[in-house]
């Protein structure tokens, strides 16, 4: 079994930080990236996506109500920020902002798994390439948003000009987000 070190954020509750163990040599390296082991509410995951961003990009911040993710980023440095929007959640409102790949300190091969409710965006603060694992089949009316800028959620991206998408320009503030599509703890179907 590879061995890797498993904890859930401190910041929001159910968000998993997955340090895995790196094999190395004059060759390259080999990593194990995700163990459903290690992910204690998580599900099987059923759909592997890529994304590859110039530097400058902001993707998000989304949200679902019946997906989790699990993101790494195994090329470039990516600026993720994570919001808890869950109606009752022990960390309504918090938000997490980790620097994740290539050139972070503390993030270089960090995994994270994040629940249905919580917001979740990148910046590339380098071009860059993030693979993530989501445990619904893509599902359009379960694809959401909350404004990257929104004062309340007071994301750092690190981006000086964010090179933004239309869907990502049009996303409504956490005040605006209408009650039916408000995610709350404990939902999962």
């Amino acid at each position: 079994m590879a061995m890797a070190k498993v904890t859930e954020s401190d910041r929001i509750a159910g968000v998993v930080l997955v340090e895995p163990t790196v094999h190395g040599d004059d060759r390259g390296c080999f990593v194990e990236t995700y163990r459903r082991e290690w992910v204690p509410l998580g599900r099987e995951m059923v759909q592997a996506n890529r994304a590859d961003r110039q530097a400058g990009c902001v993707v998000g911040l989304h949200y679902h109500l019946h997906q989790a993710d699990h993101w790494y980023v195994p090329r470039g440095l990516a600026r993720v920020v994570l919001h808890d929007l869950r109606v009752g959640s022990p960390t309504e409102g918090a938000t997490l902002t980790l620097d994740v790949g290539e050139g972070s300190a503390d993030h270089p091969h960090t995994g994270i798994f994040i629940p249905p409710g919580v917001a979740h965006g990148f910046a590339a603060l380098t071009d860059t390439t993030i693979t993530y694992l989501v445990d619904q089949y893509y599902n359009p009316a379960d694809e959401l948003g909350v404004a990257w800028d929104d004062p309340d959620v007071g994301a750092d991206w690190g981006v000086a000009e964010p090179i933004l998408s239309a869907r990502d320009r049009a996303n409504p503030r956490r005040a605006d987000i209408p009650e039916r599509l408000r995610p709350h703890a404990g939902l999962r179907t």
